[in-house]
């Protein structure tokens, strides 16, 4: 059969490259298509990098990964109108339990793609598929792009990020609900190095962090992160869809909020903004979670839904996934079972078993039941990828085009064209 390899991975973000590199350093023949032109295309905003997570794929990643801070210190605030209330933590670099790494995801998954070329991955930038080949069985068995190219694989790995647009347009999973997914609001903000050491008492390639909770506006609780990069601070604000929607804030409103706080205000004086986002990500919880694995196809990442607001890791949520879900296959063909459903579910307990899900079981279900009735863009897949470009915009001159975008949104419905020319 032309164009056939041992495994398909749809997306190329953290779960996506930790699966790719994971199937490739195992020997198989793995090609990774990914819609975005080029790696880090979208996002250039900073993250936090759990060590173990990456060591266990890079062993030697301290030494050629792209990395901005080591975090020495972690403040934990909760603010009110006025003022703040919380604890300061620090570590060493001789600490195993807390071994964290601030990163600009741009550098970051440039480098992480040159390490799977490296390894043998046949890596496709530019190409976005749009659905998966199926036997008549229903069994899964390639994938076709949007230039109806067809790729044909022993098993299909999709890390598409919480929008999931081939696995719901493939109706392979069920609609995003609002009641567990936020909307992230960030900026990058520039921070000449001598300010920044002097500002937050570091020096060398020691940083700090600050997660903090409040009511940043009326009616809008969540939860806001301040990360020391090299010369430059990652900073955001996020909270979930439908409170913001009822709120009558659009994104960029939101997050100055937030700014403005007298807490908030003097840690960011003297930087500028050089880049702003609006992300959506999955908060769902542990509970709150699609089908991760079926006839020929498995999914990682954000596209699990396993985000929860008391947890701070998704890149490494994301890499664990992506990792576990390559072990599965790997696991598979070396002794040679089929990529059914039933051989495939060692995945759902490797992933059981695994310290990151059993950090989420900890911190509880986030956003509890979902209502059954209540629909996510039921009526086209799209309109969460579009939607989120859209909010990226910047509101200034846009703000009841934005809020009428949060509204629809959240409300679902079959009136697309707001998303289309936003977009």
């Amino acid at each position: 059969m032309a164009d056939h390899f041992e495994v398909i991975v749809v997306g190329a973000g953290p779960a996506g490259n930790s699966a790719a590199l994971t199937l490739a350093k195992a020997g198989l023949d793995v090609l990774q298509l990914e819609r975005a032109e080029y790696p880090g295309a979208k996002t250039g905003q900073g993250s936090l990098l759990w060590a173990p997570a990456l060591e266990q794929l890079v062993p030697d990643f301290r030494t050629q990964a792209p990395l901005e801070r080591y975090i020495v210190e972690r403040y934990v605030w909760t603010l009110d109108e006025a003022a703040h209330s919380g604890t300061r933590d620090w570590t060493s670099r001789s600490s195993a339990t807390s071994d964290r790494y601030t990163v600009l995801r741009a550098p970051f998954d440039a480098w992480f793609s040159s390490a799977l070329k490296g390894a043998g991955v046949r890596v496709s930038f530019a190409t976005t598929v749009t659905e998966v080949i199926r036997e008549d069985d229903g069994r899964v068995i390639g994938v076709r792009t949007a230039g109806g190219r067809e790729f044909y694989a022993d098993a299909v790995i999709l890390a598409e990020g919480v929008e999931s647009l081939v696995a719901r347009q493939s109706g392979l999973r069920e609609d995003v609900h609002p009641q567990s997914v936020a909307l992230t609001v960030k900026e990058l903000r520039r921070l000449p190095r001598h300010l920044l050491e002097d500002r937050f008492k570091v020096q060398g390639d020691d940083g700090v962090v600050f997660e903090l909770a409040g009511t940043f506006a009326a009616g809008v609780a969540g939860q806001g992160f301040i990360y020391t990069n090299r010369e430059s601070l990652s900073v955001g604000v996020g909270c979930m869809v439908d409170d913001i929607v009822k709120s009558e804030l659009t994104p960029s409103e939101l997050l100055t909020c937030f700014k403005r706080h007298p807490s908030i205000r003097p840690l960011l004086a003297d930087s500028d903004v050089v880049d702003f986002s609006a992300v959506l990500s999955p908060e769902g919880g542990y509970r709150v979670r699609p089908k991760l694995f079926g006839e020929g196809w498995l999914v990682c990442g954000d596209a699990m839904q396993p985000g929860s607001p008391v947890l701070r890791e998704g890149a490494t949520l994301a890499l664990t996934s992506g990792r576990l879900a390559a072990e599965t296959v790997v696991e598979l063909a070396r002794h040679g079972r089929p990529m059914s459903a039933r051989h495939l579910s060692l995945y759902r307990d490797k992933l059981e078993r695994s310290a990151i899900l059993r950090s989420l079981r900890k911190a509880g279900s986030g956003g509890g039941s979902v209502d059954e009735e209540a629909t996510f863009g039921r009526s086209d897949p799209r309109r969460l990828g579009r939607a989120s470009r859209a909010l990226s915009s910047d509101a200034a001159d846009g703000k009841g085009r934005q809020r009428r975008l949060l509204r629809q949104f959240a409300r679902g419905g079959s009136r697309e064209q707001e998303f289309e020319g936003a977009a």
